[in-house]
């Protein structure tokens, strides 16, 4: 069974009612009651506030470059949906039945146009996820550190993250890791509904300790998922035609194989870059090899996370984070495509991940920031270089993904070291405290 102890910050946790004082004299933070707000508060809410408007004037600001996946696709699902279908035979259209409920949202806010509403829901998606964060990282014991990565990382990638969908799909990762320590069923469900729409949201529940507490949060996924997918498969025809869709996808450019490639072409290798399946691909000799690895090392990775699940017998609260954070990053870096938006989600685990002073994930996280900032230099700043085969830029690129795979295997190996013992005797048994109520219970 895994070894699990009640530490300090275990006792304090557990018994601490909202807005009472802390350790450090600060109460715990309730958006709801102004007196828990203070300066150590009000700094990332006063930055997130000027980021997130900056933001928003860059989608507006740089027209159908910034808007037109939302103007253009999105719209179009929306209409397909109001009639009762998901897009058929649109190669674009690659996402489980729960993603159909995030493209009606913005139809349910009156008075704008889609764009706008689009907007709306983001960003009021972005606010929980920092509201989540705040009131987590305040708890004694606890950090903010997480929502100044949230604050902080966003502004990195440009307009992009209030262009796409993927802060929606992260608040419920957030929201199921913030919850499952208490609340184990809850979490679970979640989980479930991000599973719903973008399926990697299902690795919350991944890294919890074996236990009754497990039990109530797989339960808790199942049953919200199977309801979730049912109404949508009920409400709307076509629901799982996107299978179809996401199995002729190739290596897009931006991937570690297809960046290798584009780098190839320095080198006398004879191929180009096309669009198909909705994102530009390589094509020419050896891609299909290309790819082939690529998928060989997400089974690889795979089995590697279920040893791991195995052999893992130290959870403290932070595990279940710490190992949805290593799980995304390993079908992230080997995956046949890696999209810009796919750092929101890293974002996301990486901020829960550091509200745990005790988490082994804190230096992955500060390279997903420099991988951050090297992506936003490909995308959208100089993307048509890249695809133009500009040297310099595809370096760029080499080197983002360079980071990638650093943080990937360092993220596993901490996630290692910080929950299997060591040897027979289970030295290395005691490293990290453990929340009574994210123990094994239910």
């Amino acid at each position: 069974m895994p070894t699990t102890h009640t530490g300090p910050e275990s006792r304090t946790d557990s018994r601490q009612p909202d807005g009472d004082l802390g350790a450090d004299g600060a109460r715990t933070f309730s958006p709801w009651r102004v007196e828990t707000w203070n300066q150590r508060v009000l700094a990332p809410v006063g930055y997130w506030a000027c980021t997130r408007l900056l933001i928003i004037v860059m989608v507006f600001s740089t027209g159908e470059n910034a808007h037109g996946e939302v103007h253009l696709l999105y719209r179009k699902w929306a209409h397909l949906l109001q009639n009762g279908s998901f897009p058929v035979g649109d190669s674009t259209w690659q996402y489980p039945p729960g993603a159909g409920a995030v493209i009606l949202a913005p139809t349910l806010v009156p008075g704008v146009n889609y764009v706008q509403a689009f907007i709306v829901v983001t960003f009021l998606a972005d606010a929980v996820i920092l509201g989540a964060l705040l009131r987590v990282g305040s708890r004694p014991g606890r950090s903010l550190a997480g929502a100044w990565v949230w604050v902080l990382m966003l502004p990195l990638m440009q307009y992009i993250p209030y262009a796409r969908y993927d802060i929606i799909v992260t608040l419920f990762a957030v929201l199921a890791l913030v919850l499952l320590p208490r609340y184990k069923a809850l979490g679970g469900a979640m989980a479930a509904i991000g599973a719903a729409v973008k399926v990697w949201p299902a690795f919350a529940v991944f890294g919890m300790p074996w236990g009754r507490g497990l039990r109530s949060a797989v339960l808790g996924f199942v049953a919200s998922a199977a309801a979730l997918i049912g109404i949508m498969s009920l409400l709307f025809s076509n629901s799982f035609g996107f299978l179809q869709e996401q199995s002729g996808r190739g290596v897009e450019f931006e991937s570690l194989g297809g960046s290798a490639l584009l780098a190839a072409r320095h080198f006398g290798w004879d191929g180009s870059v096309v669009y198909q399946y909705g994102s530009n691909e390589v094509v020419g000799p050896y891609v299909g090899l290309v790819g082939k690895v690529l998928v060989g090392l997400s089974v690889a990775g795979f089995c590697w996370l279920l040893l791991w699940r195995v052999r893992a017998r130290v959870f403290s609260t932070a595990t279940p984070a710490d190992a949805a954070l290593a799980a995304v990053l390993v079908f992230v870096t080997t995956s046949r495509v890696i999209s810009p938006q796919y750092f929101i989600w890293l974002a996301g685990l990486g901020a829960v991940c550091v509200t745990f002073r005790h988490s082994s994930q804190r230096l992955v996280v500060g390279l997903l920031v420099v991988a951050t900032a090297l992506t936003t230099v490909e995308f959208p700043f100089f993307y048509e270089k890249i695809l133009h085969g500009h040297a310099g830029f595809t370096a760029v690129l080499l080197l983002r993904n360079l980071v990638l795979v650093v943080a990937t295997v360092l993220s596993c190996v901490q996630l290692w070291r910080s929950t299997v013992p060591r040897g027979k005797t289970g030295r290395g048994a005691s490293r990290a405290p453990v929340d009574t109520a994210a123990g094994t219970g239910g």
